[in-house]
């Protein structure tokens, strides 16, 4: 009861102001994460003007409708390529002036492998309030193998709001999730029968979500305070309720020099062979110098962690500088020094891989230093690029392989030693006008584990390339690509490491305009029909497409 009662007052004081952090540091196996990426309808709200926001790349004001264009820092690990479809929104075709733009809508279709899609989005809006519900189904009543045994229902449902004043603004939501899935792969006992209730997994999650910032740009504190809390359970009797919130401030000094602070608690509970506690608290006060040529910001991140299950608490810090320099219009030169805990939940490792065992071990992976730099910028209003190298050394380093004793779960395996990690990655993205807009990313990485044989699931070189062509007021069609290389798994049982062919992923997507309220789609995954898995013994979906109506009111 004492460990409860000290972690909400650190949590309350969090969210009264700023605290000192406490966190926690793990040994054992580490889950990985990903994050599913949906083009969905937001309530759009203007921004404040956020004295801590990092420099943004140059932007010229004669075409303010280019790309908008950021560099973001490669996940530490990725997860399979998006294969479901995503419909692309009702394009009109109509101009605004005559007619009122139509934000609800309702999708209905279906496809091979007894997919069923339905989606809708509605929403309102006054003058300082803005709302909306969204639901998203999508199903496959069979799979890649074994008929049903391989069937798969994803459902989403999102209640938003937001309430704005001349000096705050107030948001809020409710979500859940529910996803059902069987462990398909079957090749400890090739010739055992199979009962669908013995391989079932269904994961439930509900959560909420409150938000309070400054949107008064006359103030001179600037801050925003962020709050959720979720709770997930799985079929097996696996739980974890989590709440995290998030303290950001700034204050200016001079004309050119900030104080910001960022400070986050997070209390986490979770439930399986036993039960117990992870908690991870930090505070990273800065100091921002910003000028006509160049921006340095520094920085000190103190990090706490506590975990019950496997006995840690301890505290660490990482001291953190970046410095941008743009020495002609156009052009960022930026490099920096740092190091971060990323903090690893149940939520998060099912996120990245679906298919893992019970009682898998969790820890949170610490990059002790990171030295990076790289380039960014634009030619033109039409070409931007950016590109990037990082050179970091991690503890608890982590990727996934199938189980000794059953090959189709997962087990998250850690390299507890400090090991150091090459990233190389380059971006560059083209428009023209509003006809054609593309970009293209590749990653690469050089694992030097230590205690791991290799770096299993985890690939070595990665490709995206995604491209969006409205061919007329009507047409709007978009084709992506992903690769994803050098991936391996063992399967310990037989003592053989096999190398996963290279994932070639090719989705093809067409939203045609009927009329004002009627559109119909259509969207076809694996284009090549090539058949990959990402993890060993889960083959994916070859060939497959879904179709459809969609009404907008």
């Amino acid at each position: 009861m004492k460990k409860i009662a000290l972690a909400v007052f650190a949590h309350s004081l969090i969210l009264s102001f700023s605290h000192s952090v406490w966190a926690q540091k793990p040994t054992g196996e580490i889950d990985s994460q990903t994050f599913e990426i949906e083009k969905k309808k937001r309530i759009e709200l203007p921004p404040a003007n956020r004295l801590y926001n990092k420099i943004q790349p140059f932007t010229n004001t004669e075409d303010e409708k280019k790309l908008n264009y950021e560099f973001n820092t490669p996940k530490l690990t990725l997860g399979a390529p998006k294969m479901t479809p995503n419909v692309l929104p009702v394009n009109d075709g109509k101009k605004a002036e005559d007619e009122g733009k139509l934000d609800n809508y309702v999708k209905a279709g279906g496809g091979n492998f007894g997919k069923i899609y339905g989606e809708g989005f509605f929403g309102g809006a006054t003058d300082n309030l803005a709302y909306d519900i969204h639901f998203k189904h999508l199903s496959n009543q069979t799979g890649p193998v074994d008929n049903k045994n391989s069937a798969s229902s994803d459902n989403r449902l999102k209640i938003n709001g937001q309430y704005t004043s001349g000096a705050f603004k107030l948001g809020g939501q409710v979500f859940y999730d529910r996803d059902n899935y069987y462990f398909y792969a079957n090749r400890s006992r090739p010739n055992a029968e199979i009962l669908p209730d013995n391989i079932r997994q269904t994961i439930n999650t509900v959560g909420a979500q409150l938000s309070f910032e400054n949107i008064n740009n006359n103030t001179l504190i600037d801050y925003s305070i962020k709050t959720q809390v979720y709770r997930l359970a799985d079929r097996y009797s696996a739980t974890e309720t989590d709440w995290g919130t998030n303290l950001a401030g700034s204050i200016p000094i001079t004309q050119n020099i900030f104080a910001l602070l960022n400070a986050d608690a997070f209390i986490n509970q979770r439930a399986d062979a036993k039960t117990f506690a992870r908690n991870l608290y930090s505070v990273r006060p800065a100091f921002k110098f910003s000028f006509d040529a160049f921006t340095i910001v520094a920085a000190f991140k103190a990090v706490n962690e506590t975990d019950d299950g496997l006995n840690i608490n301890r505290t660490v810090g990482f001291p953190q500088v970046e410095v941008d320099a743009v020495p002609f219009s156009g052009v960022h030169f930026f490099a920096g020094y740092g190091g971060d805990m990323t903090r690893n939940t149940l939520r998060t490792m099912l996120g990245e891989n679906r298919w893992l065992a019970p009682n898998v071990t969790i820890a949170n992976t610490e990059r002790s230093r990171d030295i990076y730099g790289g380039v960014k910028g634009e030619f033109g209003p039409s070409f931007q690029f950016e590109g990037k190298v990082s050179y970091a050394l991690y503890k608890n380093f982590y990727g996934f392989n199938n189980q000794w004793t059953d090959t189709t779960r997962f087990a998250v395996v850690y390299d507890s030693d400090y090991i150091n990690v090459l990233t190389v990655s380059a971006q560059v993205g083209y428009q023209y006008q509003n006809i054609v807009r593309s970009t293209l990313r590749g990653d690469f990485y050089d694992y030097n584990v230590q205690r791991l044989e290799q770096p299993w699931g985890r690939p070595t070189s990665t490709v995206t390339w995604n491209n969006t062509f409205v061919f007329s007021k009507k047409l709007v069609g978009t084709l992506d690509l992903y690769y994803l290389g050098g991936i391996k798994n063992r399967n310990f049982q037989t003592g053989q490491t096999v190398n996963l062919k290279a994932i070639t992923d090719l989705n093809l997507k067409v939203d045609y305009l009927l009329s004002r309220n009627f559109s119909a789609f259509a969207s076809i995954n694996n284009l090549l029909g090539k058949t990959y898995e990402r993890y060993l013994y889960y083959p994916q979906q070859g060939l497959n497409f879904l179709t459809g109506i969609s009404f907008q009111f």
